[in-house]
């Protein structure tokens, strides 16, 4: 299935009667002015309903709307602000230091500086986009329980497909709530058992709680998802299951004060010795608009996919490439039709960045009429702009389908995540070889044309993250894991609103719990520090 294409074959109707916004009852309740759609009729007896409804899951990752780009499943924000992928990258990279953002959009600047509060609207869009998923999950899998299957006459054979499908739904569920317990910690928590109802008002459940959750969700998921590469690009498989794994073992201590080490490193493991490979192409063509057929999609287990064409969103990298294109840099020469001139990186992430030796193609910074310095935070010109992704096509160096709205597929998971946490784990005491390790690390450092390394050390593992997975949202989750996040034991320029960066309270480690859903919510308790 091509869920580009899938997501907007949709019927508008299937859209409202999945969308957290919309449903007021059941799915067998008819949308106003409608006398004969039901759930039966917009799912019946063939595969087309339910791959739709699965492309509706895969969409929400990339687009922020039913109709693309002007069109919202969420409230309070722009749609294109508001996009999953730009509100995680929002909450994940813009306070740490590996992004700064210029405008003066209202909360923009709480972020930069690690100085938000309940009423930031990023953050809303960020609570919203996670509990609009794990709706439009929830009303999936009520709707394809082997007796609802039966009674509307799907074959053995394609019953067999749903459950894979059913598995799928859950991972990329359990995926959307892994954002929820990273960033918020304790939050709403609802499934496909409970009431679809406007007056049912969700438990809180907590972190703890929901790490055990999301465990138990991606183990069940595994023997229903497809091996390796075998699911067809844009779908959950196995590794991404193994993937999320690894990430949450990876960060358990965080979670739940209790080390999985040695579980990250079984499950990172089964990732590196499955069918996906660190691509042999040069670092760059990962993130290209052709990266879902120029061998990157090889190394990216799991993506929010992304058409010019067929799936257009402000969001995106549509947002990283825009947004990270000023000053005296050529928008063409990026495969867009203009920049927004607001991202940059950090000098203090540039300096992470310096291998020993100078060579490392990871190292995609623009320099020209740009100090490394960020002396004033809304001029564009303060701070490197960053390269990494871009709408060309790396087989032909021509812009992507679309001048607008970018081809480029934004990995969610990819392999060489699982080298790092795999060497990670290995030398937190997880077990495993620190020759592997090392041949791990150096495979990536091969690609990227940087020297061998003969040691390994967590700090190395801390720069080799950097300079791997910069903007891939994952630079939150790891300073904090690393205990350099909040405190003074590492400051970036403009932390907690010092040019050259002061302590964050622990409390900021944590996202608060949105005002609005608080208010909605009487069963919610806010976070310690808001």
């Amino acid at each position: 299935m091509n869920t580009k294409i899938k997501y907007f074959y949709c019927l508008f109707i299937l859209a409202a009667l999945l969308s957290s916004t919309a449903c007021t009852g059941d799915l067998n309740d008819s949308p106003e002015g409608s006398t004969t759609l039901s759930a039966d009729n917009v799912f019946g007896a063939n595969l087309d309903g339910y791959l739709q409804g699965l492309a509706q899951v895969y969409g929400g990752l990339g687009v922020s709307g039913p109709n693309g780009a002007g069109s919202s499943n969420i409230q309070d924000i722009d749609s294109g602000f508001g996009q999953y992928i730009r509100a995680l990258f929002m909450m994940q990279e813009v306070p740490t230091d590996e992004a700064i953002l210029g405008w003066n959009d209202a909360g923009v600047a709480d972020l930069v500086t690690g100085q938000f509060s309940s009423n930031n609207v990023f953050i809303n869009a960020m609570y919203q986009r996670i509990m609009n998923q794990v709706a439009v999950c929830n009303s999936y899998l009520r709707q394809t329980t082997d007796d609802l299957l039966t009674s509307r006459g799907v074959s053995t054979e394609d019953q067999a497909k749903i459950r894979t499908y059913r598995a799928e739904v859950r991972l990329i569920r359990a995926l959307c709530y892994f954002h929820g317990m990273d960033i918020f910690g304790n939050m709403s928590f609802v499934t496909e058992s409970d009431p679809v109802s406007a007056s049912f008002q969700p438990p809180q459940i907590s972190r703890a709680d929901l790490f055990k959750y999301i465990e138990t969700e991606a183990i069940a998921s595994i023997d229903n998802l497809s091996a390796p590469k075998t699911a067809g690009y844009g779908h959950a498989d196995q590794a991404a299951a193994w993937m999320l794994l690894a990430t949450v073992y990876l960060n358990a201590k965080t979670y739940t004060g209790t080390e999985r080490y040695a579980d990250c490193l079984n499950y990172a493991s089964k990732v590196i010795n499955s069918s996906y490979i660190i691509a042999p192409i040069s670092y760059r063509y990962l993130f290209y608009a052709d990266n879902n057929t120029n061998g990157a999609q090889n190394e990216n287990i799991l993506v929010a996919e992304s058409d010019g064409t067929n799936q257009q969103s402000y969001g995106n990298t549509t947002f990283i490439i825009h947004a990270a294109t000023g000053g005296s840099m050529s928008a063409s020469g990026r495969g867009i039709d203009g920049g927004w001139a607001g991202l940059r990186a950090r000098p203090e992430f540039i300096d992470l960045t310096t291998t020993p030796s100078g060579s490392d193609s990871r190292r995609l910074f623009y320099t020209v009429g740009q100090t490394k310095p960020i002396a004033q935070i809304s001029q564009f010109t303060n701070g490197y702009a960053v390269t990494k992704f871009s709408n060309i096509v790396s087989t032909t160096g021509l812009q992507g389908k679309n001048a607008t709205f970018t081809d480029t597929d934004f990995p969610i998971f990819r392999t060489a995540d699982a080298y790092l946490m795999y060497a990670e784990a290995q030398l937190r005491g997880g077990g495993g070889s620190a020759t592997s390790s090392l041949n791990y690390v150096n495979a990536l450092r091969t690609r990227a044309g940087a020297s061998a390394l003969t040691s390994l050390d967590l700090n190395v593992i801390f720069n080799e993250r950097s300079r791997e997975l910069y903007w891939e949202c994952h630079r939150r989750t790891d300073l904090i894991r690393f205990g350099k996040y909040s405190g003074s034991t590492y400051n970036w320029s403009w932390k907690n609103n010092v040019q050259l960066g002061a302590a964050l309270p622990a409390t900021a480690e944590l996202m608060p719990i949105p005002y609005n859903v608080m208010v909605s919510n009487q069963n919610l308790s806010q976070n310690p520090g808001y």
